[in-house]
C-alpha cells in the first residue's frame, strides 16, 4: 500500500468477504494512505471460529467453501481444504477489525447480498452500525449470493464502486 499510495493520488481499499475484513482493517489502521473503503459481503463475525484451537487438536484442516454463486455457469476457484490454524488467525483478525470499526472515519460503501449462504447479512449490518464514518452508504444486492462480483449484481457493484471512487477522489487534498 505504501508503494501504491506513493504512485497514485487516490487509493481506495476494496474487498469481498475476507478481503472486505482486510480492507476495513487497512482503512482503520492506515487512513492517511486511503480515500475510502468498499466492502462486498464482508466476513466479520463467525463465533464458532473461536473454537479453532480446540478443533485443531483433532484435525489439521476442514472442508473448504466456495461457489456460492446464483448465476449459472460461473465458477469460483476455491480451496478444497482450509487449515484450521488459518481459521484461528482469521478469528483474531475479525475480532481486531470489529474493535477498530468505531475509529474508521473514511468514506465507506458496504454492499451485501440479501441471500448469502457463506456470510450472514448481519455481518454487513454490523459494519454499518459500528463504523465511525460520517459518510457511509449501504447497498442491498438482491440478485446475487456470496460471490456477488461474479454474479448477477456484478455490473451494479462495478457501477456503484466507480461512482464511489469518483465521489471520494474529488474531495480535498491527497492523503499523506
Amino acid at each position: 500500500m505504501d508503494d501504491l499510495s506513493a504512485r497514485c493520488r487516490d487509493v481506495v481499499a476494496v474487498g469481498l468477504s475476507v478481503g472486505g475484513t482486510l480492507a476495513l482493517h487497512l482503512a482503520a489502521g492506515r487512513p492517511d494512505k486511503l480515500r475510502g473503503v468498499v466492502v462486498i459481503n464482508p466476513f466479520m463475525r463467525r463465533p464458532e471460529f473461536a473454537f479453532a484451537p480446540l478443533i485443531r487438536l483433532f484435525t489439521r484442516s476442514v472442508r473448504g467453501v466456495g461457489n456460492d454463486i446464483k448465476k449459472p455457469g460461473q465458477d469460483e476457484v476455491c480451496y478444497d481444504r482450509i487449515p484450521v490454524k488459518a481459521i484461528g488467525q482469521l478469528w483474531t483478525l475479525m475480532r481486531r477489525t470489529d474493535r477498530e470499526l468505531p475509529a474508521l472515519a473514511l468514506p465507506l460503501l458496504v454492499m451485501a447480498s440479501t441471500e448469502d449462504h457463506t456470510v450472514k447479512p448481519g455481518n454487513a449490518e454490523r459494519v454499518m452500525k459500528r463504523a465511525g464514518s460520517e459518510r457511509k452508504q449501504f447497498v442491498r444486492l438482491n440478485n446475487s449470493y456470496h460471490v456477488a462480483t461474479l454474479d448477477f449484481d456484478a455490473e451494479a457493484i462495478r457501477d456503484r464502486t466507480l461512482g464511489f471512487l469518483d465521489a471520494v477522489s474529488s474531495v480535498g487534498p491527497p492523503p499523506g
